[in-house]
């Protein structure tokens, strides 16, 4: 997001929660790496029938581009009150907002920060096999089982090699159910599995600039 608003006037709120809380303190700290300033930080109510005050005071402060940290219920209110208000903003959430629909649909052009469907990039034998023990590839049933995959071949690499373990992990690409994985010396993946989806109406799609 600091990437994709840094020409823009942007806000960051959250519930009050730990989760809303912590993703919001997330992007305020990379957003001060990127040199960017919010224009508008605060907490709001969380599970209220309407955001009309927040819309009121978000728009007032010239935010366009607002990310919420908190549950896709209150990022969906906060769409359709910003269209009656007019406020023409744009709301980002995380990887929550992947939950069945509510009451109230999101705006069109709500973007979601989030990891990809994993049944979507997953080698089709591994999904034959789930369906096979009647496994719903859901949640994180694919990264677990790919981190299991993981382990295993750092654990034959690092016998055959008399390496320690932690070595084996690293500098290699591991083919796994989901991909190809790679960690750099820290032990970090060396790609970011989170990417920009945005409401099309009807499902979260990717962004063609990811």
């Amino acid at each position: 997001l600091t990437h994709l608003w840094q020409n823009e006037l942007f806000a960051i709120i959250d519930d009050g929660t730990i989760y809303g809380r912590e993703i919001a303190e997330t992007l305020r700290a990379a957003a001060e790496q990127a040199a960017l300033k919010p224009v508008f930080v605060d907490t709001f109510r969380p599970q209220l029938d309407n955001q009309i005050g927040m819309i009121g005071r978000l728009k007032k402060a010239g935010a366009t581009h607002v990310f919420a940290g908190g549950d896709g219920d209150d990022i969906a209110i906060m769409g359709r009150d910003a269209a009656q208000l007019q406020a023409g903003i744009v709301f980002a959430g995380g990887e929550n907002l992947r939950t069945p629909p509510g009451d109230v649909p999101y705006a069109v052009g709500t973007l979601m920060i989030a990891p990809p469907e994993w049944a979507d990039v997953a080698d089709p034998k591994v999904l034959a096999a789930f369906d096979a023990k009647k496994i719903v590839p859901d949640g994180y049933a694919l990264p677990a089982f790919a981190a299991v995959e993981i382990a295993k071949a750092a654990s034959g690499l690092s016998e055959s090699s008399g390496k320690p373990l932690t070595e084996a992990l690293t500098g290699q690409d591991f083919t796994t159910a989901i991909g190809p994985i790679r960690f750099d010396a820290k032990g970090d993946l060396s790609q970011r599995p989170y990417r920009v989806f945005r409401f099309d109406g009807t499902r979260f799609a990717p962004l063609e600039s990811n």
